[in-house]
């Protein structure tokens, strides 16, 4: 007998005709003689709903009282799941993330899971109950709701699969997979059977919706296997998130695309120890994610350096430079909108000479300009236009993945 945690969207259980094919699902498991911990979501577009009536009474409702509404939407979902398997004699109890409890910190609206208490969940495994966990959802230390961010009920999940010491974590979704691109995009694309974790975090964080970054984080830590599986294909075998070992033939898993990018350009920042510090150091206490940096120096006395942020963070950025060009010895400041960042992601992508050659040459056979480039173990990234960003991921794809 094993332990298997799984996980169902908010597309997965959007009806009543879609929850009793997630009990399906749950019943074959069971049917294996595997004990089974489920994670929802709100149904359907439940959450947004919530989001847009709370928006009616403000647009800056008190974080805390934002928390207790968004998270009604997985109760309800539970609650529907519990009382369906129950009717077809499958014992099954649900419980809130409070219930359980999943413990974070107090950072409203973004929590971060400190620990799980297990023990109320093994006493019903042990009774053979499917228990049945809010996704997205725990309490903080002073008792209050707290909400882990969109994506979140993947984090409870593979959290929920590391604490249980459980086999795996199956993610259920509208999907069959993880894909090279983006199938709305690309027209060719490949369902890849498996993936490595630091691949998969690549995906996520360089604009892939499949799985929350912060989900794949954990499985990575504490070495728990992922599958990302489709609700409504019943012989689905998706795509597995685990280690894997590079070959030496070079190995590209997708390419992907990120919208909503701004470069901002800091020009004549004095060249002295410490600026670049000082500048970096200014944003990061003002909260803002900094992407993508290229510096350049110039002739002796000062350097440029240039920079991404998302396009909701550039006008808050270009405000605190304005504010500090003094303090920063700063000539000019410079920006640019509406840019989109794609790469390409593979183990050993640096190891192996010619890629980023084939990558530009799909760029300039199409005409497309490249605005930055930036570089990793297992990535490389440009920007460009965002009207020209889908014949990028078009281009690129269709010259590293063509017969």
């Amino acid at each position: 007998m094993g332990l298997i945690v799984q996980k169902f969207g908010g597309s997965s259980v959007a009806n009543t005709e879609k929850l009793k094919m997630v009990a399906n699902h749950i019943m074959n498991e069971v049917g294996k003689d595997n004990q089974v911990v489920v994670v929802v979501s709100a149904q359907g577009k439940t959450t947004d709903r919530l989001i847009a009536e709370e928006s009616e009474i403000t647009k800056n409702p008190i974080k805390r009282e934002h928390d207790v509404l968004v998270s009604t939407g997985e109760q309800i979902t539970i609650s529907k799941l519990a009382i369906l398997l129950n009717k077809l004699g499958q014992k099954a109890v649900s419980l809130t993330g409070w219930q359980v409890p999943i413990v974070t910190n107090s950072e409203h609206t973004n929590s971060r899971i400190r620990y799980i208490d297990n023990e109320k969940i093994q006493e019903y495994l042990k009774t053979g109950n499917v228990v049945i966990v809010a996704g997205f959802q725990g309490i903080d230390e002073n008792g209050d709701i707290t909400t882990l961010g969109r994506g979140g009920s993947d984090t409870t999940a593979v959290a929920l699969a590391a604490n249980l010491a459980a086999e795996r974590c199956d993610i259920f979704t509208d999907v069959d997979g993880i894909y090279t691109s983006d199938p709305r995009i690309v027209e060719d694309v490949r369902k890849l059977k498996t993936v490595s974790y630091d691949e998969m975090l690549e995906l996520s964080s360089m604009g892939a919706k499949v799985l929350h970054n912060r989900c794949v984080e954990i499985g990575k830590k504490y070495q728990v296997p992922i599958y990302v599986k489709s609700t409504f294909e019943k012989e689905s075998m998706g795509t597995l998130v685990a280690d894997k070992e590079p070959f030496e033939d070079l190995v590209i898993s997708g390419v992907t695309k990120d919208d909503y990018i701004s470069r901002i350009t800091v020009v004549g920042l004095e060249n002295k120890i410490g600026r670049t510090y000082q500048l970096f150091k200014l944003l990061s206490e003002n909260l803002i994610n900094v992407d993508i940096i290229v510096q350049s120096f110039g002739e002796h006395i000062t350097k440029d350096i240039a920079f991404t942020v998302k396009m909701n963070d550039l006008e808050k950025t270009l405000q605190i430079l304005e504010e500090n060009k003094e303090n920063l010895k700063v000539e000019q400041i410079l920006h640019c909108e509406n840019l989109s960042k794609v790469s390409i992601i593979g183990l050993g992508i640096t190891n192996k000479p010619g890629v980023a050659s084939d990558m530009f040459e799909a760029l300039y056979e199409n005409n497309i300009n490249m605005h930055m480039v930036s570089t990793s173990e297992i990535k490389i990234s440009v920007l460009v236009n965002n009207n020209e960003a889908d014949m990028a991921v078009r281009a690129i794809h269709h010259k590293f993945f063509s017969e």
